[in-house]
Formats: structure tokens, C-alpha cells, sequence
């Protein structure tokens, strides 16, 4: 069982609210860090609630979730420590893990089906960092901006 935070901005509340649901129904622990409705909010607040819940380690990981999944990934990123990946099938969220050790994974809810989202966050909670040559690219990843 992981510890997931989770967040969306209001264009993104009703994938989340969805994933949310499809991570309980997986056993693991959600951590809603809100919007919790479809009133107007700003992504960036989410976002960063995301990354420092996943950096100081309340959370194992994060998932969030805007309009197009760009700008709260933008915002995520922004906390030291988190590499955030918006994703688009399986096939990314995959790769975001097993070559980028992504730790928060990002969705624009106008832009994907949530059947697509579902099958993505699966495919990214199954995989596993492979290391090896990817190693020294994400401790480069990290030390950015330190």
C-alpha cells in the first residue's frame, strides 16, 4: 500500500475525484489535498501541496490533476526533490517511471478519457525505475537549481 497525495485545480476535480476512487479501490491511502469542487481555484496551490506532501514524505508519491495537466505539473516541479511528468497514455507514464523516476504524475483532465488516465496511473504505479544508465541523468535532474 502506498501513501498517494492528491490534488487537482477545478478543471481537473472530476478526474481526480475518479483516480482518487480507482487508488482506493487499489488499497492504497489518498491523500486529498483538495480542490473539492468545481469552484474556480488556481493550480499552482495544488500543485505545491503535492510536491512538498511527496518531498517530505508524507506521501510515497503524487498525483495531480488540471485542465491540461501542463501548469500543475509546472507547479509541482517547483518543490525540490519532485520530478512531475504529465502523461498522455500508458506508454508515458511507463517511461516517466522506468527512466525518469517520476514521483508525481500529472493529467489534464480536457485532454485525456478517464479510462486512458486510469490505465496510465496503473501502468506508472506497476512499473519500476530500471537505474542503470538512468541513474546519473536524474541525479542531474535533481541537483538542477540546488
Amino acid at each position: 500500500m502506498l501513501r498517494i497525495a492528491i490534488g487537482s485545480d477545478h478543471a481537473g476535480f472530476n478526474l481526480k475525484q475518479r483516480l482518487a476512487s480507482d487508488l482506493t479501490d487499489l488499497g492504497h491511502k489518498v491523500i486529498d489535498l483538495g480542490s473539492h469542487s468545481t469552484d474556480r481555484v488556481d493550480y499552482p496551490d495544488y500543485g505545491e501541496a503535492v510536491g512538498r506532501a511527496v518531498v517530505s514524505g508524507d506521501a510515497d508519491t503524487g498525483v495531480c490533476v488540471c485542465g491540461s495537466g501542463i501548469g500543475i505539473a509546472m507547479a509541482a516541479n517547483k518543490v525540490g526533490g519532485v520530478r512531475a511528468v504529465t502523461v498522455h497514455d500508458a506508454t508515458t507514464a511507463r517511461l516517466a517511471r522506468e527512466h525518469n523516476d517520476a514521483n508525481v504524475i500529472c493529467f489534464g483532465e480536457r485532454l485525456i478519457a478517464e479510462e486512458v488516465a486510469t490505465e496510465a496511473l496503473r501502468a506508472w504505479l506497476d512499473a519500476e525505475f530500471e537505474g542503470g544508465r538512468h541513474v546519473g541523468r536524474v541525479a542531474k535532474l535533481d541537483a538542477i537549481g540546488r
